[in-house]
């Protein structure tokens, strides 16, 4: 903002500071208390026809104010919409006619009024008497649209909300996705836990944590980058089918894609695994979209993605040579991999493996051009140290992730409970880790503990809800469906 924006933005604010006095000179209290409302603008609009005649009480904010001599007309909004109101002084009395006088745009009253049809067919409340409820020191912004606007819509979301219909509406699906796959969980018979978001030892996924201090233990502790340990210990437990909406956290990198905080459904079903996960993803998906949109196909960044199923699988070796015409059915060793890759241009490490440039070059190669629902499945074990190993390829696991507009949407595995095997990838991960990778999986003893004490074959699921929301409103950025993206300090 420019210093001759500032200087002007004070010089507003000053008018409406004064403006506040003169109401507490009138005796009134321009932060008022409690206000029963009997209707919303909405109600109004849709059931005009038994409101009309009525004296109603609405409550909002004065989104616009116009006068005409002794009358004049503002637009209120509350949750609901916008309702014009119709001020007359000779109805209203002096002391009422200089309140509204007064009135600036943002303020929030509370207003008795009529309902009436204007001449020109606007449904309407003529005012007969009013409350301050909260007076409005700074000017909402007239121009708030445009890319110059839009870290400032972010840092400011209320008033985003208040000036941006399309924000609210965007928050408001957002709250009927996750009701609704509570919905399905809970239906589906799966029951709804809660696991600690601060771990002793990070686990569940392959990233770098937050690390924080508890004084009292004197110990460090973890904000969670999954639940997943967690989730699976009851399992253990013998809870066989459980589901989190969870915040996690992960010390890395922001996008248009990653917040550092974010929520993810997580699943875990016994006797099960995961092609059981990729059905229930399939249905899942699909019965939360139809039930929120009403329909099984949306356009998300002018492209028209269909979400009937079933959907496409492919395993990533055949999505690889799909896309780049390399077989690592031929290709078996790490050098023979490097040599490939090389090929490709695809830089990787001189040590790395060939399941580690299996993954490098599907991440390069495939990802972006993955843009109706597809499973991928078979990821190297390598990069899944938390997946059960495939039969026939042992080098691989039984794990996929769904893909859609070029976006991981979900993650699942065939969950290792062979304790001996999953020690064997915690100590490859703690080399990794000692070796400067840091987000390399940390050795997990209780976890192990509790695997050693028997944990039924299942399958395991986590979905990126923010993700999600992302596709079923059409909103480009991670930051437009999360009311308070983490974003740079100013400066």
């Amino acid at each position: 903002m420019s210093h001759e924006e500032t200087q002007d933005l004070n010089e507003l604010k000053k008018v409406r500071i004064d403006k506040l006095n003169e109401l507490k000179a009138m005796g009134i209290d321009p932060f008022g208390q409690r206000f029963e409302r009997s209707a919303t603008a909405e109600d109004i609009h849709q059931q005009y026809q038994s409101y009309e005649g009525q004296t109603v009480q609405v409550a909002g904010r004065i989104m616009s104010k116009r006068r005409h001599g002794k009358a004049g007309f503002a637009n209120l909004q509350d949750f609901s919409g916008e309702i014009q109101l119709y001020f007359r002084k000779d109805d209203l009395g002096e002391e009422n006619y200089e309140i509204f006088k007064k009135m600036d745009i943002g303020d929030i009253l509370g207003i008795d009024g009529r309902v009436f049809t204007t001449q020109k067919g606007e449904i309407s409340l003529h005012v007969t008497g009013m409350v301050y409820l909260s007076k409005s020191l700074n000017p909402l912004p007239e121009k708030w649209h445009g890319l110059k606007d839009v870290e400032l819509r972010y840092r400011q979301r209320y008033v985003d909300l208040i000036v941006n219909p399309g924000v609210k509406s965007v928050f408001i699906k957002r709250s009927q996705i996750i009701k609704e796959i509570r919905r399905f969980m809970d239906e589906s018979g799966f029951l709804e836990v809660e696991t600690p978001m601060m771990h002793p030892i990070p686990g569940g996924a392959v990233a770098r944590p937050f690390v924080t201090h508890h004084n009292a233990l004197n110990m460090e502790l973890y904000l969670r980058i999954a639940p997943e340990l967690y989730l699976k210990r009851l399992l253990v437990g013998g809870l066989e089918k459980v589901y989190e909406i969870n915040r996690s956290f992960r010390n890395e990198g922001i996008s248009t894609r990653h917040n550092p905080e974010f929520t993810m459904l997580e699943v875990y079903q016994a006797y099960g695994d995961f092609e059981v996960m990729m059905e229930l993803t399939e249905n899942l998906i699909s019965s939360v979209l139809y039930k929120v949109n009403g329909t099984m196909k949306i356009d998300f960044e002018n492209t028209a993605v269909d979400f009937t199923t079933p959907w496409k699988r492919q395993s990533m070796l055949e999505a690889i040579q799909e896309y780049t015409g390399l077989d690592f059915n031929d290709i078996r060793t790490d050098e023979a991999a490097r040599k490939a890759a090389e090929d490709l241009k695809v830089h990787t490490g001189k040590d790395a493996s060939r399941g580690e440039i299996i993954n490098e070059i599907f991440e390069q190669f495939v990802e972006d051009k993955l843009i109706q629902p597809t499973f991928i499945y078979g990821h190297p074990v390598e990069i899944s140290p938390l997946a059960k190993r495939n039969r026939e390829a042992p080098e691989l696991t039984d794990r996929f992730e769904l893909f859609i507009m070029q976006r991981e949407i979900a993650n699942a595995f065939s969950e290792l409970n062979d304790p001996l095997d999953q020690k064997e990838r915690f100590m490859a991960q703690a080399a990794k880790r000692a070796g400067g990778d840091a987000e390399a999986h940390m050795m997990d003893e209780d976890y192990l503990n509790a695997l050693e004490y028997g944990m039924p074959p299942a399958g395991g699921l986590g979905i990126g809800i923010d993700r999600l929301v992302m596709l079923f409103t059409d909103s480009p950025s991670i930051r437009d469906v999360i009311f308070f993206p983490t974003l740079r300090p100013r400066e």
